[in-house]
């Protein structure tokens, strides 16, 4: 009896340095640390309308009964998510063209470059003038903010295909449109996951930013803007939780892909 205790005892031991060894126990650490400092400070040296962790959580039951809280959930992630579609279908087929015709490279790379650093605050009152107020654009603006960081990842991916398999391909006689989908696109696929998350997070950005200046009814930004105008900052602050993780989400998302349909393909200092 003493000896299957010890052994018992053992078996506890073992698991419970594996959970204390463990990234996810790690992670969950500095994520209370984080959460104990932010509330301690915000005690000590902020206002008592500053968003705080208790407060968050105190204000999230009210925020859920809200009912304009999930239309505006709807309303924002559905349009990032159809812009992200959109930006992704044209920048995939600009961004090959770029990266596997010179001609095309050179005379387009200055505008996309120019384009990319443009900031999307400065351009939302022209968009606005074009399209005039509401959804249509917050939709230009999505597309503004994902299109160029997919082109830019991608046309890079193109041109970086392996030369070996070119001329492989070349020897065999393949035509233009299987060396580009049949090699160029799948050997670039780790530089276009990296432009999806750009443009994932841009998009979302731009989102939010056309949402507050132009003041698309039902939306997550609109959501915030009033309540925060009001002073309700924790309330505000959910809202601005529920967006950090669609963005984490979308980060799963493709690291699940990436696990799938890409084993082959390993990040600098652990697997894909």
């Amino acid at each position: 009896m003493t000896a299957v205790t010890q052994h018992s005892s053992m078996q506890e031991e073992t698991t419970l340095r594996r959970i204390l060894r463990s990234a996810a126990f790690a992670k969950i650490i500095v994520g209370i640390v984080i959460l104990l400092v932010w509330q301690l400070s915000m005690d000590f040296f902020a206002a008592d309308y500053v968003a705080r962790p208790l407060g968050i959580i105190e204000a999230l039951p009210s925020v859920i009964e809200h009912p304009r809280f999930f239309p505006a959930i709807k309303n924002t992630l559905g349009a990032v998510c159809v812009g992200l579609v959109i930006a992704l279908f044209f920048g995939v087929i600009v961004g090959v063209l770029m990266g596997r015709i010179k001609v095309v490279d050179r005379l387009l790379i200055f505008y996309v470059v120019g384009f990319y650093a443009m900031p999307m605050v400065a351009i939302v009152p022209v968009l606005t003038l074009w399209f005039g107020s509401g959804g249509t654009t917050r939709m230009a603006i999505i597309l503004f903010a994902g299109f160029f960081s997919i082109v830019l990842n991608m046309s890079d991916g193109a041109r970086a295909t392996p030369p070996e398999f070119i001329e492989v391909a070349r020897a065999y006689r393949a035509k233009p449109w299987h060396v580009w989908f049949g090699i160029a696109i799948p050997s670039a696929m780790p530089y276009l996951l990296a432009g999806i998350r750009l443009a994932a997070g841009r998009a979302l950005v731009g989102a939010i930013v056309a949402e507050m200046i132009v003041g698309v009814p039902r939306s997550m930004g609109n959501f915030i803007r009033l309540e925060a105008g009001n002073l309700r900052h924790d309330e505000a602050f959910v809202a601005v939780l529920v967006l950090a993780l669609f963005g984490v989400g979308i980060e799963l998302l493709l690291n699940q892909s990436t696990r799938i349909f890409l084993p082959w393909y390993r990040r600098e200092g652990r697997g894909a």
